[in-house]
């Protein structure tokens, strides 16, 4: 039978991590805040949610975690990046790569198409509204609010073009 990959990084700061936080706790904080809610933000129960929107065939390439591209989208939306960039930048930025969970990463953690096909799933579904809805609420809870970039609906950037969220 089929498991489908759960996206399960560290919820423990490694030393590496905390001195990333340590440079990004003033400046930015939507790095810092996303590391500290992933967690939260994807259980068991979401990330339930999340597979629902795969075939559970098993057939095909071997899937990224949904959970993760989802943070990815909300990277992208907040930053102002493309997909071409945000694959780039799971290598070359450790802000990105804190968030993600792999600092040091030497290769993408999915292509470009991976997360272009993930947005579209996700716009079809609705899930890119309890996304928000469970990170504006988690914001909330910390009394916070949402990254000023941050409105809705997301409006996919094909063929790597920016990306981002839209206020109505």
């Amino acid at each position: 039978m089929w498991t489908p990959p759960l996206w399960s990084p560290p919820v423990a700061l490694s030393p590496a991590e905390q001195k990333v936080v340590a440079r990004a706790a003033t400046r930015k904080k939507l790095f810092v805040f996303l590391r500290e809610i992933r967690g939260e933000l994807f259980d068991e129960a979401f990330q339930g949610e999340l597979l629902e929107m795969y075939r559970q065939t098993g057939a095909g390439k071997p899937p990224v975690p949904p959970a993760l591209l989802a943070m990815v989208t909300l990277l992208q939306a907040c930053t102002g990046v493309g997909d071409q960039e945000a694959v780039e930048l799971t290598v070359d930025s450790k802000r990105w790569q804190l968030v993600l969970g792999c600092l040091g990463a030497e290769e993408p953690a999915f292509s470009q198409g991976a997360l272009f096909d993930f947005r579209m799933r996700l716009l079809g579904t609705g899930l890119d509204q309890r996304l928000l809805e469970r990170t504006v609420e988690l914001a909330r809870r910390r009394g916070g609010s949402t990254p000023k970039p941050c409105g809705w609906p997301w409006t996919p950037a094909p063929y790597g073009g920016a990306a981002g969220w839209k206020t109505p």
